[in-house]
């Protein structure tokens, strides 16, 4: 059997069996998913965000070279995505989808959950990928808010709900503690990696459940589009950057991994409570989470053989 099917059978299809798994849960017993999206966000999530930390080593030198490439990434999408709706001159609403769903990935209940199998045997591969969602995080509560026309929410107003975020004070708490080399005791460790450890499954069940009420209607131009952008272009352009910055193994494997995620499901969760285009955004997150299946395999396996 090939490394490739190996990557798909050993990576990629648990993760579709436990999407599935919430599919049919959700279609049975139709659950009220925002209280669990509240456990995942505000429990499961910072456990697995402080126990990777925690535990993993990163050389400080590597933050440098970690900021410099999500900057130059994430501004060369952002640019992407504008010239894009520019060229096919594409109303505001839709405008707003396609930017949001190009610059913004899954890098939490997708993202986490694969490169914790991926490198589960290598936590600073894990580490990056919580950078990485941490950055996500910020970028879709400050950009992917001011393309949903955020006027009509306060600043302050979006900068409370960011500091919301239980994942930056878990993050910033892991930091202290290996900065002051501190070690916690077996009581709170516990329960922390219990937590942890049940992250990726609730995670993509729940992703699972939201993915079971999207309706597909007509193909959108703008979906293609979409989908070109956040899963062929953001590799391409990630192995360009890992390549002139110089960045190599376990964290340039992290990056491209990362790199290669859907659109992130928050993009339709804002564009509906914003009103702006709920179900265009909610077909891209379906179609980029199905077709992801393929190329996301795909990139683990360039990742793993180049790095």
């Amino acid at each position: 059997m090939s490394y490739i099917s190996l990557v798909f059978l050993d990576v990629i299809v648990p993760i579709l069996i436990l999407l599935g798994v919430g599919v049919i849960l959700q279609k049975k017993f139709q659950f009220r998913l925002r209280p669990i999206a509240n456990l995942v966000t505000f429990c499961f999530m910072p456990a697995a965000v402080f126990l990777n930390i925690y535990n993993a080593q990163i050389e400080l030198s590597l933050l440098g070279q970690l900021a410099l490439y999500l900057t130059l990434f994430i501004a060369i999408l952002m640019a992407l995505a504008n010239v894009i709706s520019r060229f096919l001159n594409l109303e505001k609403g839709e405008e707003t989808a396609l930017k949001n769903s190009i610059s913004l990935m899954n890098s939490g209940n997708y993202g986490l959950p694969v490169s914790q199998l991926v490198f589960s045997a290598n936590p600073a591969g894990v580490s990056v990928q919580i950078i990485v969602l941490v950055v996500q995080n910020l970028l879709t509560f400050t950009y992917g808010l001011y393309n949903l026309n955020s006027a009509s929410k306060p600043v302050a107003d979006i900068i409370r709900e960011l500091f919301r975020l239980p994942i930056i004070y878990a993050l910033l708490l892991a930091i202290l503690l290996k900065v002051f080399n501190t070690e916690l005791p077996n009581f709170l460790m516990v329960p922390i990696e219990q937590l942890a450890g049940g992250f990726a499954a609730i995670a993509l069940i729940l992703l699972g459940m939201q993915l079971e009420s999207i309706q597909l209607k007509t193909f959108h131009r703008v979906i293609g589009w979409s989908l070109f952008g956040r899963l062929f272009i953001g590799p391409a352009l990630a192995l360009l950057l890992i390549f002139v910055l110089g960045i190599e193994g376990v964290i340039a494997q992290s990056l491209l991994i990362a790199s290669a995620f859907p659109t992130s499901r928050n993009t339709a969760t804002l564009a509906l409570e914003y009103d702006v285009e709920p179900e265009l955004s909610a077909q891209v997150v379906l179609y980029s989470t199905v077709l992801s299946s393929l190329t996301v395999t795909f990139v683990i396996y360039i990742a793993m053989h180049m790095f």
